[in-house]
């Protein structure tokens, strides 16, 4: 009976979660045209970090109740999934094309940022006060990046769009829709990590797979829903986005509070994540778009991924 609530439970998540992504993708897009602001920087900005609220609210919790293994495994399992199966899917079902800056600058910030956090995690094992002060930096200067980008573009295209919607329309489409993503995903989560313990799944398992893919559930609502709509540079922007601000934000935070214990454990996961940001970038870099065979080969990825996982519950 137990699991059958919780299935029900599932099931209502899910539709808070496609519902939601596709007013807050009509509404980020939409004030990015009524500002001039470049979808990408949207993507990069506002959804990312909207889509990221339910790992930073997890992890962060999950810090001060002292599970490390919920910490950084919902972090780098979430980063992990966002590129293998977000996009994946994604591009599975519609190719993404790629802005050339985000291939120049931000999938490589996105490469080198996850290879700073396994650096400082496996220097002395743990996430401190140092470590989080030195991503912190690394964020203040990421985001006067994204401002600098945003203010010398005059984003022409992106002000012809959505010209027959209020602007208070928008807000309302993006707030209404982001309550939704992150409401959803809470109910998700509780109920697909309730399921797992029922069936008997360790705590690192349900990290790295049941807990970050309910996390990434935003990012997977909002990517495809984006994809779907025409919104490539928001798709991609909010993985990009969604994981550099994961690393920086949510583990820098979290050191700051106290101390996150990063498990030797973890190294196997840090280094896949670090092979698919790079595997990520060297499908796009020749002809700047995401296609249906590199979406099905991350998508392949994760399953060997995944099957690994198993093998080590």
């Amino acid at each position: 009976m137990e699991i059958l609530i919780q299935l029900g439970l599932l099931i209502i998540g899910f539709v808070l979660l496609m519902k939601g992504a596709d007013w807050f993708v009509d509404g980020a897009a939409g004030i990015a045209g009524k500002f001039g602001i470049p979808q990408l920087v949207i993507g990069l900005t506002i959804v990312a970090m909207g889509t990221s609220a339910p790992e930073a609210a997890v992890s962060i919790a999950s810090a001060l109740k002292g599970s490390a293994a919920i910490t950084i495994g919902n972090v780098l399992g979430s980063n992990i999934i966002n590129v293998l199966v977000i996009l994946g899917l994604s591009a599975v079902l519609i190719p993404i094309a790629v802005a050339e800056s985000t291939v120049k600058v931000e999938m490589p910030f996105m490469i080198a940022m996850t290879v700073l956090l396994l650096v400082l995690g496996m220097t002395d094992h743990k996430i401190g006060f140092f470590e989080g002060v030195i991503l912190w930096v690394f964020f203040i200067g990421f985001m006067i990046y994204l401002f600098r980008m945003a203010r010398q573009s005059d984003g022409e295209e992106e002000a012809a769009a959505n010209k027959d919607k209020p602007i208070w329309l928008l807000i309302l489409l993006t707030i209404v829709g982001i309550i939704m993503i992150i409401k959803g995903s809470d109910v998700a989560v509780d109920a697909a990590t309730a399921i797992s313990r029922i069936l008997g799944m360790s705590e690192r398992f349900i990290a790295l797979t049941v807990v970050a893919l309910g996390t990434s559930l935003p990012e997977l609502f909002t990517s495809v829903t984006a994809a779907r709509k025409g919104s490539a540079d928001i798709a991609i922007g909010n993985i990009v986005g969604s994981n550099i601000f994961n690393i920086l934000f949510v583990v820098g935070t979290t050191g700051l509070i106290c101390p996150v214990v990063f498990s030797p454990e973890f190294l196997v996961d840090g280094i896949i994540a670090i092979a698919a940001a790079v595997l990520l970038w060297i499908l796009v870099v020749r002809k700047r778009k995401l296609t249906r065979p590199g979406g099905a080969l991350l998508l392949l990825f994760y399953a060997g991924y995944f099957a690994y996982l198993c093998l080590k519950m």
